[in-house]
């Protein structure tokens, strides 16, 4: 990846962009505010178990909402499940999926609503759409003694979506969780952790796959967690 290119940039030339905290705190304060962080952030401590887990697993929590989000603003859409194909997901796939939803005032808050608003902008000046179907997903992996956590369980994958944004919320007593690309025909292009607060990950899923590394407690008499809002955008029209 270029280094210090801007998320656009790096998006065009590579298929993905690393941003750092400070500057995607920065970049998300330019479209709205981050005023709720604290509430925002608290949430992920409400989370319901993940009971589609194909390998058994009980280690990741999650809730979903859907957007409509457009020229006109960004709409919440009615409750409905997740559904991703077995092209996409071999693990999880080829069923409807449905997750306890994103609390209103998260959905609707401040945070939330600066990083669609980042997104947007983003996305649509690469690739313009008069509508984007937008998927968030609040995940919290845990990870015990004898059993880590798997942040992609489905191994390295695409979404079958545009574009992705993976920003880290916290991580609590956890090692790794490393982020890698790979380009469809399987050649690495790059790999980084994302350890801080608004550490984020972008990717173009049409060009690059992405997978994460499972997490293990650092200190193995407690539990540790991995906690990330994905975005997901997808043009309808």
């Amino acid at each position: 990846m270029t280094k210090h290119a801007p998320p656009a940039e790096a998006l065009r030339q590579e298929g993905f962009a690393f941003v750092p905290a400070a500057e995607m705190r920065a970049r998300l304060e330019a479209v709205g505010s981050l005023a709720d962080w604290q509430a925002f952030a608290a949430s992920w401590d409400d989370l319901g178990l993940d009971t589609y887990m194909a390998d058994g697993g009980r280690y990741r929590k999650r809730r979903h909402a859907v957007f409509a989000v457009s020229a006109d603003g960004i709409a919440p859409q009615p409750r409905q499940p997740h559904y991703q194909s077995r092209d996409y997901n071999a693990l999880n796939g080829g069923i409807e999926r449905w997750f306890e939803p994103v609390r209103p005032e998260i959905a609707g808050g401040a945070t939330m609503q600066a990083v669609l608003g980042f997104c947007h902008a983003l996305f649509d000046g690469l690739k313009p759409s008069p509508r984007w179907k937008v998927e968030v997903h609040q995940f919290r992996i845990e990870a015990r003694r004898g059993e880590a956590g798997q942040p992609t369980p489905e191994g390295m994958h695409r979404d079958g979506v545009d574009y992705v944004l993976v920003l880290l919320i916290g991580r609590s007593n956890i090692q790794s969780g490393e982020t890698s690309i790979h380009a469809l025909d399987g050649r690495a292009l790059g790999s980084f952790t994302l350890t801080d607060p608004c550490d984020a990950a972008l990717v173009d899923d049409g060009r690059v796959m992405h997978g994460v590394t499972a997490v293990e407690p650092l200190d193995p008499t407690r539990p540790g967690a991995r906690d990330v809002l994905v975005v997901t955008f997808k043009a309808e029209g």
